[in-house]
């Protein structure tokens, strides 16, 4: 099944849809450094077996869609806007979401924010913002303040797909197979008129946050998600590395946690893609089934 381009909030988003236009509409968010083409594997299988319409969202700065102006930059909580009007662009009052990593996050934030925009969360190795604690706030504030001092250039750049997703491989910060790897990547490059490929990704984004909330703060906003929600944990992802995961999960009242076999990508690994969509499907027609009660 192929994915149709969307163009969304005057041109400022890129999106990709898989599905009917018709179809009961969910909208997927991406994690860090990735873009829509993160939901390429799994989107198929979810659109023949739930019968919905799958727009996964390049959030600002990544795939397709515009970076930010030059005196902006890129918390967590500044892509809330973003999705609300790629919501009220598809004349979406309130929408189902899945998101991974990064896009985990933001739903989840918009989810306690906007409950009345959220009816269902899917979470994929990812839940609420990343954490440090009060007394870290001006270590943090210092090293994002010298990573911004640092000249940025565009890079020699790549003669091939094949080279870039090696360095993607070799270089990101969760471990990923190149088959993995090539949706992202392949979304994530352009190519210049020299022939070599280079990152659309701004590189803004790989500068360290100026400052991460505190676990209170997290904490107190996962509580407030009134949504019905599923998070789906990888053995080899991110969650067992941060503290309070245990704590956010007990706060959100309507949480179901799976934990599955897969890396950070797991939705993307071809041999995890399967087990993904299963889970994801299951816990969507029981949804339903109690809803209609």
């Amino acid at each position: 099944m192929t994915a149709d381009e969307l163009s969304l909030a005057g041109g400022r988003l890129a999106a990709l849809s898989w599905g009917d236009a018709d179809a009961p509409t969910w909208l997927g968010l991406h994690g860090w450094l990735d873009n829509a083409a993160t939901f390429a594997r799994l989107a198929p299988l979810l659109v023949e077996a739930l019968g919905i319409r799958l727009v996964a969202l390049d959030l600002p700065g990544h795939g397709h869609s515009r970076a930010r102006s030059d005196d902006a930059d890129y918390p967590l909580w500044g892509y809330l806007p973003d999705v609300i009007e790629a919501l009220d662009t598809l004349s979406l009052p309130a929408v189902t979401l899945i998101g991974h990593s990064m896009g985990a996050g933001v739903s989840s934030l918009l989810a306690a924010a906007c409950p009345e925009r959220v009816e269902r969360l899917i979470l994929i190795d990812g839940l609420a913002s990343t954490t440090c604690d009060a007394s870290e706030t001006v270590e943090q504030l210092r090293t994002a303040l010298r990573a911004r001092r640092r000249p940025r250039g565009d890079g020699a750049g790549y003669d091939s797909l094949e080279a870039a997703v090696a360095a993607r491989v070799r270089g990101g910060v969760t471990r990923m197979d190149a088959d993995t790897a090539r949706p992202i990547v392949e979304r994530s490059l352009l190519r210049g008129e020299d022939g070599r490929y280079r990152w659309r990704t701004d590189r803004r984004l790989t500068m360290p946050s100026l400052l991460r909330w505190a676990p209170e703060q997290m904490l107190a906003t996962v509580a407030e998600i009134g949504a019905p929600a599923l998070l789906l944990q990888a053995t080899g992802g991110v969650l067992n590395e941060r503290p309070h995961v245990g704590e956010a999960c007990r706060r959100i009242a309507r949480l179901e946690r799976r934990v599955l076999s897969g890396g950070h990508h797991l939705h993307l690994e071809r041999v995890r893609v399967a087990q993904v969509a299963a889970e994801v499907v299951r816990w969507s027609q029981r949804r339903e089934r109690e809803d209609e009660r």
